[in-house]
């Protein structure tokens, strides 16, 4: 059932294939018997030229499909096979001189290099660059893709005097000068690998990924690059394994590797390391166990295995980074062309059986016959194969390329030089060629400047691909985006977001954090000890925002806006203060102006009955003074409610401070009237002049002089201003007046205090005085009722904030006013309205009779 069931997802996937737009899909098959996949073995090269053509058919049927080499090494001998045919057929690129190749297969060494000279030197009968000893002078090696092998020849072709080009990726060791001072890398530089695979990490938000790379210059030279970018990005390396080169030291620890992977929260894991070490066992070991991990690495991990659990809708796989550069054009047909039943591979003769219904000879297994009449590679090339993008057979071609050009410009120099005797051209060390290689520029056929001299190499681009094993050895390389370092930064990566979405099945990315990223609202707070992505989340202190995910600190509101209840907005404050159309205004405002009224409603009453004796009593004129007084004390109150400014600030303290003073200084004198007056009437006294010359109404005067001159002193020192709250309601903005001097304000409230005080204890030390329509008491009672109302004002002021601090003040403004009008004067206006008959002389009299007779 699986069998039937990925027969009809592979023949699904191919009728998709054919709508998109190549060279983003290759199909891919399991190339060997390897358990673990395949298994990168190498190979190297040897040019060399001889003034003669070359027969085209050596090439294609004898050199490369009659060679018996291993089944990997074909996308090594093919580009080269085709650079040279491609070269040998150039009128403008060597004219007159053809190249030749030879290869070694897997672990090519000194020896083995001597001998394959020799051998193809004899083959060849190349006389024109042949010696007496019987080698050839000059030889160019190609080697590659792996360290060991070509560092190993290094030193022999040092010795020899050959130059020495290397595929595959680039090597900072093997750019030393001095070392190797005839070798030349084709790759361009690595330095910004390490910049790409952290951008992708962000790209994917992760933070958390596992690091292994092989214990080597080259592993420490990435593990370096790796940290100082990941420590700029915020990326955080959950374990660095470094697995040693020795491969018995590998073996001891092989379990400790393992388990440190498998039991690492981190769903990504960055391969780093040459191709042809321990780590790449180790690598294959780790995708064959079916580990569900994403491998982040470069384009020669590129394994295959024959994993047979697998799930299309998943992520999981190989993400490789591969320069980026252009198809080698004409490669794809070069293969095409190539008949299958002349393959002897069996690799070859598998997958012609796969493809093109080839059946294997009962006398040899190896070859194939019985294939269709039309079969060739196209569909095969097309569909399983990326040589012809891949970076090994790109540096190949390139390396082909530029011993063409060098020999070519030698040549020319030579011709230049020596016209009559062009005939000894090639018959020179590779001594002369050193010059024209080390600084030789050229574009080749692509269309790409290609640059020999290794202190200019420039950085390289890349191209992303996502690579999925499936069962029977079948795999899916995709291409899912690109990287161009020179791009400005932000702008670097661009992945193909539906070629992520068709060959996973899902845009969703597997998670790779060590903590859950913290949410608006909440900011992260990092445990002592732990790696910087691990961190927890605690909410944003008041007032404070964090409107991103994993922000490490808090924003603070501006004063004008507060946060949300979520905390991941600031909000703007509603400006607000203690409006008339407020419930709480409006309430004060109509109390203030229904008092208002109902104290001009008195002085009207008593100025209609100012002849009674109740009106009369008492000093009439004071009277009149304290009700007008208290008109402008309850009004004075409307200067506290309404959008506050500078005016208003300075009137509400002013008005309030001397309207006051006039009623209880009133209040005072009115008292004094009262003592003087029963003084007066106790035989012996001597104070009548006192009375008669109206003493007490001066008291009025000298206290508002003192009021004035300390309001005078307030506004010269530091005047009541409009102030703006936005601390004390977290949603709004409250404009008051400021009260300016705290002193000045306490002086003159203070100083209407002692008024008070002072009116409460003469009135309460007369309220018994037996004369005629004594107003002791009713002055007692609201001088008492007065300062209770203050003395509770300044606890209750100070406790409050904003328009409510505004409405204490008001209500005790119009409470202790309510105070004095009702105290003093309703009593009165009940007997003038209500009981007329006791505002009489005659019920004075009989009242003073009884009183008298009482007593």
């Amino acid at each position: 059932m699986l069998t039937l069931h990925f027969f009809f997802w592979l023949l699904n996937i191919h009728l998709l294939m054919s709508n998109l737009t190549h060279p983003k899909c290759f199909w891919r098959t399991k190339q060997n018997k390897n358990k673990h996949g395949d298994m990168v073995t190498g190979c190297g090269f040897y040019l060399f030229a001889v003034q003669r053509p070359v027969d085209k058919v050596y090439f294609r049927n004898n050199h490369i499909l009659k060679t018996q080499i291993p089944t990997r090494n074909y996308q090594f001998a093919l580009p080269l096979s085709f650079a040279v045919e491609e070269i040998n057929r150039n009128l403008y690129l060597l004219p007159n001189v053809s190249l030749v190749f030879s290869l070694f297969t897997d672990n090519y060494n000194k020896q083995t290099f001597q001998n394959s000279i020799y051998n193809s030197a004899k083959k060849h009968r190349l006389h024109l660059n042949y010696i007496c000893n019987d080698k050839p002078k000059c030889f160019v090696m190609i080697t590659g893709p792996m360290l060991a092998p070509s560092m190993s020849l290094a030193q022999f072709l040092e010795f020899s005097k050959y130059p020495q080009l290397t595929y595959g990726p680039f090597h900072p060791i093997l750019n030393d000068r001095v070392q190797f001072p005839n070798l030349y890398q084709m790759a361009p530089k690595d330095t910004a690998l390490a910049l790409a695979m952290v951008s992708l990490m962000l790209h994917f938000n992760w933070n958390w990924v596992g690091l292994a790379i092989s214990d080597d210059d080259q592993g420490l030279h990435f593990l370096s690059d790796l940290r100082g970018e990941s420590e700029v990005q915020r990326v955080c390396l959950a374990f660095v394994i470094m697995i040693p080169v020795n491969m018995e030291l590998y073996m001891s620890r092989a379990e400790v590797y393992n388990n440190q992977i498998e039991t690492s929260s981190t769903n990504v894991v960055i391969i780093y390391g040459d191709i042809g070490s321990t780590l790449a066992v180790c690598f294959r070991m780790w995708v064959s166990q079916g580990m569900q991990r994403i491998w982040v690495t470069t384009s020669q991990w590129d394994v295959t295995t024959s994993k047979r659990d697998f799930t299309v809708d998943s992520f999981h796989g190989t993400l490789a980074f591969a320069h980026h550069h252009a198809e080698i054009s004409g490669l794809k047909n070069y293969v095409q062309i190539l008949n299958p039943s002349k393959y002897t591979d069996l690799f070859l003769a598998g997958l012609g059986w796969m493809y093109f219904s080839c059946e294997a000879s009962t006398s040899n297994c190896k070859t194939l016959v019985n294939c269709s009449s039309n079969a060739s590679l196209e569909w095969l090339m097309l569909q399983s194969f990326d040589m012809a993008f891949s970076d090994d057979a790109y540096d190949i071609y390139n390396a082909v390329y530029a011993v063409a050009h060098a020999l070519h410009e030698m040549l020319l120099q030579q011709v230049e030089n020596q016209p009559i005797n062009t005939v000894r051209a090639l018959d020179s060390d590779c001594s002369q060629l050193y010059p024209f290689l080390k600084n030789m520029h050229f574009i080749n056929p692509v269309g790409d400047i290609i640059n020999m001299n290794q202190k200019e190499k420039l950085q390289a681009e890349y191209g992303i691909y996502h690579i999925c094993n499936f069962p029977h050895g079948v795999g899916l390389k995709v291409k899912i985006g690109e990287f161009k370092p020179y791009f400005p930064h932000g702008q670097q990566l661009h992945l193909y977001e539906d070629m992520i979405a068709w060959t996973t099945g899902t845009r969703q990315m597997p998670s790779a954090v060590c903590s859950v990223g913290c949410s608006p609202g909440f900011r992260k707070f990092q445990q002592e000890g732990m790696a910087a992505c691990c961190f927890d989340c605690i909410p944003c202190p008041a007032n404070e925002i964090s409107n991103e995910t994993d922000m490490d600190q808090c924003i603070k509101c501006p004063e004008d806006q507060y946060a949300n209840a979520e905390q991941n907005h600031c909000l703007y404050k509603d400006v607000t203060f203690l409006a008339f159309d407020d419930p709480l205004g409006m309430t004060l405002s109509c109390m203030a102006l229904c008092l208002s009224a109902f104290t001009i409603l008195v002085l009207g009453v008593f100025v209609k009955h100012q002849d009674t004796p109740i009106v009369r009593a008492n000093n009439l004129t004071l009277s009149y003074i304290l009700l007008i007084s208290l008109i402008f004390c309850f009004l004075c109150s409307l200067f506290f409610i309404g959008h506050p400014n500078s005016v208003t600030c300075i009137l509400q303290q002013i008005t309030y401070g001397v309207s006051f003073t006039v009623a209880v200084s009133t209040v005072l004198a009115k008292t004094i009237t009262v003592v003087l007056a029963f003084k007066v009437n106790t035989p012996g006294r001597r104070m009548k002049w006192l009375l008669v010359s109206g003493a007490p109404t001066y008291i009025i005067p000298i206290c508002i002089t003192i009021q004035i001159i300390l309001c005078a002193i307030w506004l010269g020192a530091s005047p009541p201003s409009v102030d703006i709250d936005a601390y004390s309601e977290h949603d709004h903005i409250i404009i008051v007046c400021n009260k300016g001097s705290v002193t000045a304000f306490y002086s003159v409230l203070g100083y209407l205090g002692s008024l008070a005080l002072g009116s409460f204890t003469v009135a309460f030390l007369a309220r018994n005085l037996p004369d005629t329509f004594n107003e002791a008491k009713f002055l007692t009672f609201s001088m008492l009722l007065f300062c209770s109302v203050w003395v509770t004002f300044l606890p209750v002021y100070h406790s409050t904030k904003g328009k409510v601090m505004v409405a204490v003040e008001v209500f005790s403004i119009l409470a202790s006013s309510a105070g004095l009008l009702g105290c003093i004067f309703v009593p009165k206006c009940y007997i003038i309205l209500l009981r007329p008959e006791r505002n009489s002389l005659q019920k004075l009299r009989e009242k003073t009779f009884s009183r008298t007779h009482i007593s």
